[in-house]
């Protein structure tokens, strides 16, 4: 039976998507408002974060450690994205967006390595989330929106 790697191609897709997106965005761009809570560099460095996430716990893999339950992601993320929200923003626009792509680039090639049998779904006691793709695209979508309509934000806070 072949492995499902598709998530490599998924990934790509919005990697490539992010990329165009910086390259084309002003730093005015990138202060611009998603909603009350996130800037556009804001919302790429809380990707980055995440993905961050994915390259920490693919670490533990490769050391042959064993995830533990305070590795899963918990239910509820709220905090932890309001805990780093203002860290984040602490970074200048410009190089949260481009510390986003570069986070985002080396993601990709390390889950493109990983074992597809460690992953989840694959192996539902897994922690590892290859599909990047499925959170960065959520966020793109939303930042592309607010960049269409710079006029201000919906109100509307994403769930990040």
């Amino acid at each position: 039976m072949s492995e499902d790697r598709s998530y490599i191609e998924e990934n790509t897709r919005e990697l490539e998507r992010m990329r165009a997106i910086v390259d084309r965005s002003s730093d005015d761009d990138l202060g611009l408002s998603v909603n009350p809570h996130w800037s556009v560099a804001g919302v790429l460095g809380h990707i980055a974060f995440w993905d961050a996430r994915v390259l920490s716990l693919a670490d533990k893999l490769e050391r042959g450690e064993p995830f533990t339950s305070s590795d899963t992601e918990p239910e509820d993320v709220d905090w932890i994205n309001d805990a780093s929200r203002e860290l984040i923003h602490a970074i200048p626009v410009r190089e949260a967006a481009l510390l986003a792509l570069e986070i985002a680039e080396r993601t990709d090639a390390r889950v493109a390595t990983l074992p597809a049998d460690r992953l989840w779904p694959t192996d539902p006691d897994s922690p590892l989330y290859a599909l990047r793709a499925s959170h960065r695209g959520e966020h793109l979508d939303e930042v592309e929106a607010a960049l269409r309509d710079p006029s201000g934000p919906t109100g509307n806070a994403p769930t990040i």
